[in-house]
């Protein structure tokens, strides 16, 4: 059974040089779509088991003669490329050093992004793993203070309705049917923020998405696993931080976008469907850190 995505409905096509195989079985361990199996110490190919081919790529990136090409599903034996030797990849100590340097960067240089670092921000977050072997996450480019200042304006008009929405009485009414969580958050913090984006865009400064000269919204399918636009917008913030840029992810866009008039998605080319985004905000960071701080987690438990 093909394993349905937002994009794709029949698995992709899997198939096996002879000349080039070797047996090893490599291909069959990592397959866990499981179109390969072993018999008769032959590679076969099955597509009505389990998934059938998901275009994961496991197989390519596993055989050491190119043996296996896949084709479908957004891949195809092009994309398989050498593995970058050890020397160029980032010890614990570096990848642990970029991690702590990055800050959440809210105060911007009026300085445009080059196209070829956008690309470059791209091509790293498109790397980040997925949960259905081709991802359904797409993103949105604001490239530019203007594009981004054009999406607040329109957004604006929603937070003004919202203002209403969840103010102090409605909040009240609205409680029992929307949990004490959620209406602790809404009470203390949402609205709250509605009521200081307002007043800094009347004032003419932008505490919504803070007037970056870059912004990215990545958002996905309901059909993909809802955590991949987020990974994949982590990726891209690590990517801008080893660029010399800073970043901040802004969850409240897609709440804006999602509970918006759908004219504003069709917009910017947003599925209405697509509910999981998270924005991410990229730039020079006009103001220098000093320091960087230690984070915990709420709770980590041994089991």
């Amino acid at each position: 059974m093909a394993l349905k995505t937002g994009r794709f409905y029949q698995c992709a096509d899997v198939k096996v040089d002879d000349a080039k195989c070797t047996k090893c079985g490599l291909c069959v361990k990592v397959c866990k779509g499981a179109p390969l199996y072993m018999e008769d110490d032959q590679i076969k190919i099955d597509q009505s088991r389990i998934f059938g081919c998901i275009a994961c790529g496991q197989c390519m990136a596993v055989c050491p003669n190119q043996a296996i090409a896949i084709t479908g599903r957004d891949m195809t034996p092009s994309d398989v490329l050498e593995m970058p030797p050890k020397e160029d990849r980032a010890s614990f100590g570096s990848l642990k050093s970029l991690m702590f340097s990055r800050r959440s960067i809210r105060n911007f240089k009026d300085q445009r992004i080059g196209r070829e670092i956008i690309d470059q921000i791209l091509e790293a977050a498109a790397s980040a793993p997925n949960g259905l072997g081709a991802t359904d996450v797409e993103v949105l480019v604001l490239d530019g203070k203007e594009k981004v200042r054009e999406l607040v304006d329109d957004l604006v008009k929603f937070v003004k309705i919202a203002k209403k929405i969840f103010s102090p009485i409605v909040l009240k009414f609205a409680r029992p049917f929307i949990g004490k969580a959620q209406y602790d958050s809404f009470s203390t913090f949402f609205a709250g923020a509605l009521d200081i984006f307002l007043k800094k865009y009347e004032q003419g400064e932008d505490w919504m998405l803070y007037s970056a000269p870059l912004a990215m919204y990545f958002h996905g399918s309901p059909l993909g696993d809802p955590a991949d636009p987020y990974i994949a917008a982590t990726y891209a913030m690590l990517a801008a931080e080893s660029l010399g840029l800073g970043s901040c992810m802004i969850g409240t866009t897609a709440y804006f976008l999602n509970y918006n008039d759908k004219k504003i998605k069709k917009k910017y080319g947003i599925p209405v469907q697509n509910k999981n985004g998270l924005m991410v905000l990229f730039g020079y960071p006009e103001i220098k850190f000093s320091y960087a701080l230690k984070r915990r987690f709420a709770k980590v438990n041994f089991y």
